[in-house]
């Protein structure tokens, strides 16, 4: 399974289940891919918004791929600030279901 597919189905069930969600989707310029963003570099993939069970930020990987260093500072001061940061790989599909559902 690609990170675009998990991304995906995950979102797929999040709007299922009442959650609001932002991605900022790269675009090609001039030939080239690239996420055109002001700040730190490293931002989650997913903002996963629900009235009732709060705010998600959430960084999408492959169950091999790698956290860069931005992504890891970005989490931590999430998370340092008091939000939910999490790290979600398809291996982690039931923990996410049961976060999306609400369910401890």
């Amino acid at each position: 399974m690609t990170e675009a597919e998990f991304q995906h189905a995950i979102v797929q069930l999040a709007g299922y289940l009442g959650w609001t969600y932002y991605h900022a989707r790269p675009a090609q310029r001039d030939g080239r891919w690239a996420t055109h963003f002001d700040g730190a570099p490293g931002f989650p993939d997913l903002v996963l918004v629900h009235p009732d069970r709060g705010v998600i930020f959430a960084e999408i990987k492959t169950d091999r791929g790698r956290v860069t260093p931005g992504q890891r500072l970005w989490l931590n001061r999430l998370d340092e600030a008091g939000q939910n940061a999490v790290v979600w790989r398809p291996q982690d599909w039931q923990t996410i279901t049961d976060t999306l559902k609400g369910n401890p």
